[in-house]
């Protein structure tokens, strides 16, 4: 099973950039990159809360799990 970050596609819908995300949610442009990649380990509660309040988005907007 693996848990799929849909960063990428919120950001699309919105016409945000990654530079312009990372800047309103409070994280470097690498650490939202190692996000969107599916490269992170952990998303701290507070993290999520600020990426959906930027994005208008639930948690499960962002986040899918997927059986492998």
């Amino acid at each position: 099973m693996a848990i799929v970050v849909r960063i990428d596609v919120e950001l699309a819908k919105r016409k945000l950039s990654v530079g312009e995300f990372a800047e309103k949610v409070g994280l470097t442009p690498a650490n939202v990159a190692v996000l969107k990649n599916g490269r992170a380990k952990a998303v701290r509660f507070s993290t999520l809360e600020a990426m959906c309040r930027v994005l208008g988005c639930q948690p499960g907007d962002l986040l899918e799990w997927v059986d492998d």
